[in-house]
């Protein structure tokens, strides 16, 4: 007589696997794209490898390269199961393109958010000595005080000090970045299109992160991911960096949640009007 399957396994083939998937493979991204920015802001210069941050252009690309490798192992992690959106702004993207039901959609959320809260969480785990030393060495009695913004943004972002208190110019970066995002995401996919062989496809959305981080990172931290800043703000918030975390400086909480929202959502209509609208009339996709 055949025995079936063990119905311990069948929620795992429903949405909770799916939702295991993402939480995992955000976790991953903000435990590496959070541990390089540790490693850039407090590691090198508390453990004497080196004697600055940021000398010259160094550090970012240290931190935008890092960011890249996180997004690529994240979603080899789980791309199998859930498709690795990783980021709400993602799943928006194909919810609006009809590509993704709608019911998932806030279930995926909660799952990105998180993972990314787990990932910061471990990241502080790992280097919470060296964000005390820095902070000591440095002479910021308090996390919740204006300095307290250097190792705040090991977990999260924060506009440039040239916005002042207009919040208009970041939002209006994180609309841009996270559109790239969807717009290289949806090409890079896109079997009518040239196409990623080879299982290339991870690595290849990683550079498109470090090319946004590279060309639009510095207006606010290029986010382009609600739940990869909104995750370790509420971590911060409840370990004691306070109004730096919330309402954030000038009121910035909102920016990287919905500007990357707003991207998202614009740029299936982009890709499709441009691009796979032609792709469809052509039928195969391949050059003319």
């Amino acid at each position: 007589m055949a025995q079936s399957s063990p119905p311990a396994a069948s929620w795992r083939s429903g949405i909770w696997g799916d939702l295991l998937a993402e939480f995992l493979g955000t976790f991953v991204i903000l435990a590496f794209g959070a541990g390089v920015v540790a490693v850039a802001v407090v590691g090198l210069t508390m453990t004497g490898r080196t004697t600055v941050i940021f000398a010259g252009a160094g550090g970012w690309l240290l931190i935008t390269w890092g960011w890249m490798v996180a997004v690529v192992m994240a979603i080899y992690v789980a791309g199998g199961v859930s498709g690795a959106h990783l980021n709400p702004a993602v799943t928006l993207a194909f919810a609006v393109r009809r590509e993704f039901a709608w019911a998932k959609v806030i279930p995926y959320w909660i799952a990105q958010v998180a993972g990314a809260f787990a990932g910061a969480a471990i990241v502080y785990l790992d280097y919470y000595p060296a964000i005390n030393a820095w902070n000591a060495a440095n002479h910021v009695v308090s996390r919740i005080d204006p300095g307290g913004l250097t190792t705040f943004s090991i977990f999260a972002t924060f506009p440039g000090g040239y916005f002042g208190d207009n919040m208009i110019g970041p939002f209006i970066d994180q609309v841009i970045g996270t559109a790239f995002l969807v717009l290289f995401v949806l090409a890079i996919i896109d079997v009518r299109n040239l196409g990623v062989q080879a299982n290339l496809g991870p690595l290849i959305i990683g550079f498109a992160v470090a090319a946004i981080g590279m060309s639009f990172g510095v207006d606010a931290g290029y986010a382009i991911n609600p739940a990869r800043d909104l995750g370790p703000r509420l971590f911060t918030y409840l370990e004691g960096w306070g109004p730096n975390a919330f309402p954030g400086p000038h009121g910035y909480w909102w920016v990287p949640i919905l500007g990357p929202l707003v991207g998202g959502a614009i740029a299936p209509f982009i890709y499709d009007g441009f691009i796979g609208a032609t792709l469809k009339a052509r039928g195969s996709g391949a050059p003319q």
